[in-house]
């Protein structure tokens, strides 16, 4: 066992003095010795159940042979985040996440691991530890948050954000902004809709390490504690069958995740973290593969904020697995690939069936016959740019307009709060790149505010930044180069016209290139400033470009 190397043979006498310290019994100690990382916290609502999730996995493991020790490992919450310097921190986070369960894994030799995530940069952060330490391990997630009604209308996180706008339209008063406030998350769990962190648990589950109902189980249901057991239980079976993250997560499996991420119209943030899992798993994606996948594969389910349904409707209609099993239908699924129940994915599908077809949708009824997200490029997007294309109006899909150009996020929200954006105008938000931000924010705030005021079906929105998983309309963003480095978003003036044509990929500036040769001889990055010495020094000058995952390189 590879926890021997920590407790086996007599040098170790005072390593196991230690762990005895700890309260461990011999017959503990003779075990295998299964780490679990738990990111629980009182801050996230995602979060704040965690201890609950870790105690059932614990008993998983005690009752089938292994002994359980948890450690922890820090998360943002990406809502408290938003709008604000916090956001720079973080995307950063899941560098730091994936590094800090590397050192405790590596300085504590576990024979196996069991993650429990749940939010955002936490889940690919966990997923990149788990492929770079390649032992035995399982993912089992919080599960999301329950919806809530107010005058029959089903809310989410986003109907919060979007409110703020409402508010300043006049469409809402202070009373009715109050009772979306209050009402809008009722319960623990990660956000209702399939924002990025839901987005990712599916992920969890379609590329094998995590167990089938782990992406949408409601966090307040006994069955997720069941699922929690059942984990401890699935973590030994896999130590036993020494069945390892790389086995698991392959070019097939990846593939898979990329169907299913474009039939559930996944946050566009699943691209820069299948695009860095990949990467540890020493598999090379291109996006290229992506706009392939995506325009051969249907959208079949349209959650908030793309549609009213919420994540409890997906599990109500049979969760991920359904959604599979249509997939599964049109032979775009690789089955062979093997997952954490120890068993391959035609195993786990075997039974499986679509409880509602409105929600889970076939290939004949659905919402359009290409995916929920989409590559752009061109002359703005050398590298590519990404939009989640199931969440933009029909009449966005083209557009061409005036820029309207912003260095920071906070300056394009405030022009918006002010009445100073047209029908008609592109936002360009720039310097919020993984370099240029540093940490390449996300902009739920602009976005929700310009649905809120009614303009997500008249004005666009590109960045190279990125944006929530609550975000919908044309909202453009991961553009590459960023402007940092010399991309040339960094160029735009306001006037210029940008040109976007989603259906065929496309993303122009509209500039004669003589007068961009002008530009470029002028041109100067901002560089935004950040503590000398702190983390996001680092990670500035560390961080890759956008399009390759803004992983370090």
């Amino acid at each position: 066992m590879r926890s021997d190397q920590m407790k086996s043979g007599v040098t170790r006498l005072p390593h196991r003095t230690l762990f005895k310290a700890a309260g461990l019994t011999n017959e503990e100690l003779a075990r295998p010795i299964v780490g679990i990382v738990n990111s629980q916290n009182d801050i996230i609502p995602g979060h704040i159940h965690l201890d609950t999730i870790a105690e059932a996995v614990k008993h998983g493991v005690l009752s089938h042979g292994g002994t359980p020790l948890v450690f922890p490992a820090i998360g943002v919450c990406d809502g408290i985040a938003m709008g604000h310097d916090g956001m720079r921190y973080s995307l950063a986070s899941r560098e730091h996440i994936a590094d800090s369960v590397e050192i405790m894994a590596m300085a504590h030799p576990f024979d196996a691991l069991v993650f429990i995530p749940n939010c955002d940069k936490i889940v690919p952060g966990m997923i990149m530890a788990a492929l770079r330490l390649n032992i035995p391990s399982v993912f089992v997630s919080g599960g999301p948050m329950l919806p809530n009604f107010v005058r029959q209308k089903k809310l989410t996180l986003s109907s919060v954000f979007e409110a703020v706008g409402a508010l300043a339209a006049g469409k809402i008063d202070e009373k009715e902004l109050l009772e979306v406030e209050d009402k809008a998350c009722p319960s623990c769990g990660s956000c209702a809709g399939m924002f990025t962190a839901n987005s990712m648990n599916c992920m969890t589950e379609v590329v094998g390490l995590g167990l089938p109902g782990n992406g949408t189980i409601p966090a307040v249901h006994s069955a997720r504690i069941r699922l929690a057991k059942e984990a401890g239980r699935c973590v030994m079976l896999l130590l036993e069958k020494n069945i390892r993250p790389k086995d698991i997560v392959t070019s097939d499996s990846l593939h898979n995740s990329l169907s299913a991420d474009m039939a559930l119209g996944c946050s566009s943030n699943t691209v820069l973290h299948l695009l860095a899992i990949a990467h540890e798993a020493g598999i090379q994606l291109d996006l290229n593969l992506i706009n392939e996948i995506s325009n051969n594969t249907p959208h079949l389910v349209k959650l908030s904020p793309a549609g009213d349904s919420a994540l409890t409707d997906l599990d109500m209609a049979g969760g991920v697995s359904a959604v599979l099993k249509e997939l599964q239908k049109l032979n775009l699924l690789k089955t062979s690939c093997i997952t954490a129940t120890g068993k391959n994915l035609e195993e786990n599908l075997k039974d499986v069936k679509n409880l509602d077809p409105e929600t889970i949708r076939d290939k004949e009824h659905a919402y359009s016959p290409d995916g929920g997200l989409a590559i752009l490029w061109g002359n703005l997007a050398k590298d590519g740019a990404v939009v989640k294309r199931g969440a933009v109006l029909p009449e966005m899909m083209v557009h061409s307009g005036p820029a309207r150009v912003f260095n920071r996020e906070e300056d394009c929200t405030q022009a918006l709060l002010d009445k100073m954006i047209k029908p008609g105008d592109v936002l360009v938000i720039r310097y919020e790149g993984p370099k240029g931000g540093p940490g390449m924010r996300e902009m739920l705030t602009p976005t929700a505010t310009l649905a809120g005021l009614g303009l997500d079906s008249s004005v666009a929105l590109i960045t190279d930044g990125r944006f929530s998983g609550a975000s919908r309309g044309a909202s453009i963003g991961h553009i590459s180069p960023e402007a940092a480095s010399g991309g040339l978003i960094g160029l735009v003036q306001d006037g210029d016209i940008i040109s976007i044509d989603i259906p065929n990929h496309k993303l122009e500036l509209k500039v004669e290139e003589s007068v961009l040769e002008k530009r470029r001889a002028s041109f100067k990055p901002v560089e935004k400033p950040v503590p000398e010495g702190s983390y996001l020094a680092r990670y500035r000058k560390l961080v890759s470009s956008a399009n390759t995952g803004a992983i370090f390189s």
